[in-house]
């Protein structure tokens, strides 16, 4: 009964971790800035946390569902 909710919860993690982290990497090898208004290495490293975040808890929900 449970496996469904996060076998699609964790699948919703792992892709928007990996886009958000793909997306990061093509910004900062293009040296256009994450986000507007903030300092560029800010915004780059705090994208790159909160994309390895949502990857990792994806992949925890993957795992133990």
């Amino acid at each position: 009964m449970e496996r469904g909710p996060a076998i699609f919860a964790g699948t919703a993690f792992v892709v928007f971790g990996a886009a958000l982290l793909l997306w990061t990497a093509a910004r900062t090898r293009l040296r256009a800035p994450v986000a507007h208004d903030v300092s560029p290495v800010a915004s780059a490293v705090l994208s790159v946390l909160f994309g390895a975040a949502a990857l990792g808890g994806g992949i925890w929900c993957l795992l133990y569902a």
